[in-house]
Formats: structure tokens, C-alpha cells, sequence
């Protein structure tokens, strides 16, 4: 199992971006404690009522990335997620491949398709075509990375004989793809390198507009199914699996209870999870470093 550190979010709109700590002292910290990768997400511009309510801002993950690697020389770096209809795909595959180039080959891309309607209307996207543009993305993406002359023709834009550089060190930037719905598992089988389903209860599965994933016997056969449409589709190599691991518990007091988490974190290596995003809900910069340090300390030494 791979553990990833999920940069604490700021709910609301008062709090400080940085209040968890300084991105670059964060990620140096999570590599030093053994965490495999940090992860960041994109709320470029939330609703103000999606916020009082429990909503979250972010920073541009590309560029907290970018300050991450510049800290960092092992520690991978993760988009958890971008919302890929908001961008031009080409803007989208730049700024992907400068991370991973500079960063010597540490980025994961981790995207959704997006369900904040404020910010759909805010950046001028038209929400009916979000699932047709994620899925121009997925064509673009490794067609602007392979850094040859390509042409693609898509709903908004006629991209004729262009070639793009740099290349990224990968080949390919893994592409994680988040959503829970059929289609979405779908393209993680077809065209991605891994699967990111949303562990939510239905309530928050609603707001989201995707279906929910409340056991881990459900997630079980999701992940199976994932598999099985893989292989049928002839892709080589086998996929990457992530699980949010949302517990309370652990959030606050990682020491406490040590042993039920390696349980639960052992269920989910058997049903094929090999990575799990842990969130420490910190408002302090004391906090997160505190949580980040007892954290290795006790399950990753």
C-alpha cells in the first residue's frame, strides 16, 4: 500500500490558504515522514453558498505542485482533482507536462469531469458538454505529450499540424481518472492508468452527481469490473487503485486505534486499493506538521 497526503483544504472564505503550513515545508515534511505523494485539489472559483456550507477553496494545483517538487526529489505529485472541462485540453496538457518535466517525473494527474454549476457558468463552460470535453481531453492529452505534429478536431477548437513541447519524462503522465458512474470507470479501463472512486455516503454522492459507494464489498466488485473491462480492451500493465481514507479518528489522533486502521488498510489491499489518500483536517500550521510526523512515525518507518 502507497499513502498520500492530501494538503488540508480551507473551508469557507476567511481562513488563510496556507493556514495548514507553507506547501513547500509540507510536502519536504510528508517525503522525510515516508508518505508517497502529496495531492492537492481545484476549486478555481466556488460558489459562495456551496462554501457556507461546507465547501472548500484551493490553490492552483499546478503551480502548488510546481512549488512542491522544488522541495521534494522523491515524493510524487497529484492532482486530486482537476476538473478537465475547465481548460483548453492543451493549456490542460501543459501545464501537466512543465510539472512533470521539472519535477523529473513525479506527476500524477488525477481528473474529474466537475459538478460545481457556479463554476461552470463562472469559467463559461457549458455543463451539458462536460463529458464529451473530459473525454476530448483523454484523446488530446497523450497526443500533445507525445511531442510530435498532431491535428484534432474538437467541439470549441480545429488544432491543425501542431506539435508541442516539452515532452514530459514519463511516458505517459499516469492519468488517474476520479468518478464513481459507469462511465467513468469506463475510461479508467480504456484509457487511464488508475481509478479514483469517490468513498462518500449518499448525501454528499448526490451533491457531487455521481453514484455512491458506501461499502467496501461494492467497491470490490467496481474494482473487479475495472479490471475485467481492462484486460477485454487489451490494455497492457496493471492499473492503479485509490481510496480516500476519511476517518475521523485517525484525523486527530493518529496513534489511537493503530491497529484498526492496518486492519481496514489490509481489506483494502486484498480487493486491489494500492493507494490511499489520508487527510489530516488541519487548521495549524503545529497541526499538520505534528500529524504528518506521528503519522510516519507509526505506520510508515
Amino acid at each position: 500500500m502507497r499513502f498520500i497526503l492530501h494538503y488540508p483544504e480551507t473551508n469557507g472564505t476567511e481562513r488563510d490558504m496556507l493556514e495548514a503550513g507553507p506547501i513547500d515545508e509540507v510536502a519536504a515534511a510528508a517525503e522525510r515522514a515516508g508518505f508517497d505523494a502529496i495531492a492537492l485539489t481545484e476549486h478555481p472559483v466556488p460558489g459562495a453558498k456551496w462554501l457556507e456550507t461546507g465547501g472548500h477553496q484551493s490553490l492552483d494545483p499546478f503551480v502548488a505542485l510546481g512549488f512542491a517538487a522544488a522541495a521534494t526529489t522523491r515524493l510524487r505529485l497529484m492532482t486530486n482533482l482537476v476538473v478537465a472541462p475547465y481548460r483548453n485540453p492543451f493549456l490542460l496538457a501543459k501545464a501537466a507536462a512543465t510539472v512533470d518535466k521539472l519535477s523529473g517525473g513525479r506527476l500524477i494527474l488525477g481528473m474529474g469531469t466537475g459538478y460545481q454549476k457556479s463554476e461552470f457558468f463562472a469559467l463559461g463552460v457549458d455543463l451539458a458538454e462536460r463529458a464529451a470535453l473530459f473525454d476530448e481531453a483523454l484523446d488530446v492529452l497523450p497526443l500533445h505529450w507525445a511531442g510530435e505534429p498532431f491535428s484534432y478536431q474538437g467541439l470549441h477548437f480545429d488544432a491543425r499540424n501542431v506539435v508541442a513541447r516539452p515532452k514530459p519524462v514519463q511516458d505517459p503522465i499516469p492519468i488517474w481518472v476520479g468518478g464513481n458512474s459507469g462511465r467513468a470507470r469506463r475510461r479508467a479501463a480504456q484509457k487511464a492508468q488508475g481509478w479514483l472512486p469517490m468513498m462518500a455516503p449518499p448525501e454528499v454522492a448526490v451533491t457531487a452527481q455521481t453514484m455512491a459507494i458506501t461499502s467496501r464489498e461494492q467497491l470490490a466488485t467496481l474494482i473487479q469490473g475495472v479490471k475485467d473491462e481492462a484486460a477485454a480492451a487489451g490494455r497492457p500493465g496493471p492499473l492503479d487503485f485509490t481510496s480516500s481514507y476519511n476517518d475521523a479518528a485517525l484525523a486527530s489522533a493518529p496513534t489511537a486505534d493503530a491497529d484498526r486502521h492496518r486492519e481496514q488498510w489490509a481489506e483494502l489491499e486484498k480487493i486491489g486499493v494500492n493507494w490511499l489518500i489520508i487527510s489530516c483536517h488541519s487548521t495549524s500550521r503545529e497541526q499538520t506538521f505534528d500529524f504528518i510526523e506521528t503519522f510516519g512515525g507509526t505506520y510508515l518507518s
